[in-house]
């Protein structure tokens, strides 16, 4: 006997595939389909087979079995279809998803969804992933779209972590049903760290720990907590080369307002934070704290930064009396890593 039966329609995503054989050993069961590729268990006894996974909305399935009695193999077959649902959730982003890119030992993987998840243990069972150098992980969720996993320490560098969310068939919500699996290759590269002490205005760049290069800077005048760096563990998020860089929450005339466009600029959180070329500050660079939050560079030295770095390298900066959020960018190493999984649903 074969469940769901042939014929069947508008049978729930969620609902598993069972084959049974009273009077005989089952041999082999298969499933074809539109959407996900299902698999199964084959009891001790050779008696039941049932699928291990949920299955795809909106897809024709045919499932083949064959059993043994007596020597005489039979084959029984049934063809279903699954319901198709008004309302499907879908991964709309992994980050990070640049094509060829290679990123910092530090770096989260982060999954946005086209809608929020109600039932956020159902879809984060079915969100997997495996590093070729195992290291221990979770998931934590930001808002009811976003989830992001961070490890308990650094990836190891120079290798590949796979990111799959089999997510097709999941019961995501009510009426709500995952429309399609999903797998990313990460490539991990070098581990690039680097370690500054704002007060005492240098930072220094190792891969693989090795020191590259020690720079001089110029950080935040700390005259007000805006214009402050921060302190604590960041990681490189992006970079762009021009940036145009205005003063937040004051439009021109007003005090305090500046409009700059710099070069090579790296940014490593969301509150305006940047290292970048500052040709009007190397006389400070080394010696004294004069930017609005930035870390100044020389331009030689913005370049070189610049061009070596990869999302997710890791700049830890000491020495201010401001502490960076753990919220701020993507400053997620600020959190314990027990703090951290306080935030997975199946915690």
């Amino acid at each position: 006997m074969i469940t769901p039966g042939n014929g069947g329609a508008s049978v729930k995503p969620d609902s598993p595939i069972e084959v049974k054989a009273s009077n005989a050993t089952l041999e082999n069961v298969t499933v074809q389909g539109e959407g996900a590729t299902i698999t199964g268990k084959l009891s001790a006894d050779r008696k039941t087979w049932r699928s291990d996974r949920t299955l795809t909305p909106g897809a024709s399935y045919t499932v083949t079995a064959q059993s043994k009695h007596d020597g005489k193999l039979n084959t029984a077959t049934s063809k279903f279809s699954t319901l198709k649902p008004a309302k499907t959730l879908s991964v709309i982003d992994v980050t990070p998803n640049l094509k060829g890119e290679e990123v910092g030992v530090g770096m989260p993987i982060m999954v946005r969804f086209n809608r929020p998840v109600t039932d956020k243990a159902a879809v984060e069972r079915v969100l997997q992933v495996t590093p070729e150098k195992p290291v221990e992980g979770a998931w934590r969720w930001i808002t009811s779209d976003q989830v992001i996993y961070r490890t308990k320490t650094y990836w190891a560098p120079h290798q590949k972590v796979r990111f799959n969310a089999q997510l097709a068939g999941v019961p995501a919500g009510k009426d709500v049903y995952g429309a399609k699996d999903v797998t990313q290759t990460i490539s991990i590269g070098a581990a690039q760290i680097t370690t500054g002490n704002i007060s005492k205005h240098r930072m220094t760049v190792t891969r693989d720990g090795e020191e590259l290069r020690t720079l001089p800077f110029s950080a935040g005048n700390g005259q007000t907590r805006e214009y402050t760096t921060t302190s604590g563990v960041h990681l490189l998020m992006e970079k762009a080369s021009p940036v145009t860089m205005t003063s937040p929450g004051r439009k021109e005339g007003d005090p305090g307002y500046y409009k700059t466009v710099v070069d090579y600029a790296v940014r490593f959180s969301n509150s305006g934070e940047f290292t970048h070329s500052a040709p009007w500050s190397v006389g400070s660079q080394g010696s004294a704290n004069v930017s609005h939050g930035c870390l100044n560079l020389s331009p030689s030295n913005a370049k070189w930064y610049y061009d070596i770095m990869q999302r997710g390298d890791v700049l830890k900066l000491t020495g201010s009396d401001r502490e960076v959020e753990w919220n701020n960018g993507w400053s997620f190493w600020q959190e314990s890593f027990d703090d951290w999984k306080q935030g997975s649903a199946l915690t």
